[in-house]
């Protein structure tokens, strides 16, 4: 066997296999309904395809790849890490196993099926990527019976109650230690469940990456301590990665990729080197110093929470001073503000205001929103509605806290999402919160949010673009964002005053299609005499 017969291939769908043109936030594009984004946006701009290798092999690959590659790898598998594009050409007879990451399978995941009901129903572009990743997979399988199909990743959970034919077993959980002895196994014709549920590792089983991966990125924590019974990612313990680590990842990035811009990979940025959910501003300073020095043009971060903000703000000055974040060089960071409702927070999420009580949630929200704003850190705030013993009265507690955001001028973006019991949480057996069963008001919270959010929007969107290489491609988007926000007012004012029921008229829009297409200029064209 010669180092280009893998027995382990791993890929994913176009929608996790990107580098989003160089920008994440561009990434949320593939949750909208796929007939609403054409494909000609989402192959140039949103989710371009990655370069390959003479091989075939990803230059650049998801973080999650590389990570289960280095597993494999060290435990002396040849592996390669194939984009799906030329997928067929390179699953061989002495293939044994391909291994899928999946993120969003089935359009279920809160952005996804929020963005879904708000505008009409339909497949998701991430749905419509994997389904099509799912044909080009069961061509191959047809040719190769023996191939044995694993699909792992955050979204892995969506495919527990209807798996598709193609999928031989579904893992749920951390791969480092647990997926090499599922690959032995399999390989040597044993006999294994259809889920399979991995074993968390220890910090010292988490091998370094060994090939750069997309944006940069390298993980810093894992797992969150504050137990939110909606959060997947609870049941995790959580570590802290070495800081010699960090930086040989940084340096695969940096010195085989070429990447000079760093993702760091978290739950909470603040937490990193934490005991007990308290700070430890000398780790975090430590980590971001040390990163900083080794040449490279900043450092970003996915996640930071309210409460580490307010209690430690020198550790957050600290940061943006060692980055030199400014308005053109500002980080915009997802933060759970969940919910303005003292009941729905103390039933689902006790922990989370911790150092403070629930009761103080509200200022500990205010307060770290202008710790944030001060050092050029612009938060997504993301709210959690439609518990089953939601009511108006808890909603309108929501909306109280996201007008004081308003009343304050933050510059922060709101964005309330439908809970979803994700399978492997604690509220897995609640409901689905279809829009008929949310509390009426939850329309004036939408249109309060995205009010805001259109202003913070348009300001910041030189900086959401940044990312982007190609100035061309980067000013097309830009101008996207101003014409899609021109319009975008209107549609949640109706959505407010019809709680909803504006949404059906989105179903007749395509752009995927001609007639579609015609039918979204006369629609359009009707929205645009309403706006003037």
């Amino acid at each position: 066997m010669t180092e280009r017969e893998p027995q382990i291939v791993l890929t994913a769908d176009r929608g996790s296999f990107t580098d989003y043109g160089g920008s994440s936030v561009l990434g949320y594009v593939a949750c909208m309904p796929s007939r609403l984004v054409p494909r000609l946006f989402m192959d140039k701009f949103f989710t371009p395809p990655v370069k390959v290798d003479p091989d075939g092999g990803a230059i650049i690959a998801p973080y999650a790849l590389r990570k289960l590659e280095a597993a494999l790898v060290n435990k002396g598998f040849q592996v390669s890490v194939i984009p799906p594009e030329v997928l067929e050409a390179h699953v061989k007879d002495e293939t044994k196993i391909l291994g899928i990451t999946a993120h969003d399978p089935y359009g279920l995941d809160p952005v996804s099926f929020k963005l879904t009901f708000l505008f009409g129903g339909g497949e998701t572009w991430t749905a419509r990527f994997f389904r099509e990743l799912g044909e080009k997979v069961s061509t191959i399988k047809r040719r190769r019976p023996n191939l044995k199909v694993i699909v792992g990743g955050p979204g892995a959970w969506e495919l527990v109650r209807d798996r598709p034919v193609w999928v031989d077993h579904i893992f749920l959980g951390e791969g480092e230690v647990t997926f090499p002895e599922v690959a032995r196994q399999i390989i040597e014709g044993g006999d294994l469940p259809t889920v399979i549920r991995g074993r968390d590792p220890k910090v010292e089983e988490i091998p370094p990456i060994i090939n750069p991966a997309r944006l940069g990125e390298v993980q810093i924590t894992r797992g969150c301590p504050r137990g939110c019974q909606f959060c997947s990612i609870t049941p995790e313990t959580f570590r802290s990665i070495p800081l010699d680590v960090i930086k040989s990842e940084v340096e695969v990035n940096l010195k085989v990729g070429g990447m000079r811009r760093v993702e760091f990979i978290t739950d909470d940025v603040l937490l990193y080197g934490s005991r007990k959910l308290r700070t430890n501003k000398e780790a975090v300073v430590r980590l971001f110093s040390e990163v900083m020095a080794m040449g490279v043009d900043g450092i970003w971060w996915p996640h930071i929470s309210a409460p580490a903000v307010r209690e430690s703000p020198g550790t957050v000055r600290a940061m943006a001073e060692i980055v030199g974040y400014n308005f053109d060089r500002a980080v915009a960071p997802v933060v759970g503000l969940e919910t303005g409702s003292v009941k729905i927070f103390e039933k689902y999420m006790r922990a989370k205001a911790f150092p403070w009580s629930p009761m103080e949630w509200d200022d500990v929200i205010i307060d770290a929103t202008a710790i944030m704003n001060d050092n050029y850190i612009y938060p997504c705030y993301t709210m959690t509605i439609g518990y089953p013993e939601e009511t108006n009265e808890d909603v309108e507690d929501s909306i109280e806290l996201v007008q004081k955001i308003v009343d304050h001028d933050f510059t922060a973006w709101v964005f309330p999402l439908p809970v979803i019991p994700i399978s492997t949480t604690r509220i897995r057996e609640n409901p689905f919160p279809y829009a008929e069963r949310l509390p009426s008001r939850y329309w004036d919270l939408l249109y309060v949010s995205w009010h805001h959010n259109i202003k913070v929007t348009k300001k910041l969107s030189p900086i959401l673009t940044n990312g982007i290489p190609n100035s061309i491609v980067r000013k097309i988007v830009r101008t996207m964002i101003e014409k899609v926000f021109d319009s975008i007012d209107q549609i949640f004012l109706e959505l407010k005053e019809s709680k909803g029921k504006k949404s059906l008229d989105f179903s007749a829009v395509s752009l995927n299609n001609t007639l579609g297409v015609l039918k979204s200029v006369y629609w359009l064209t009707k929205l645009s005499f309403k706006n003037s």
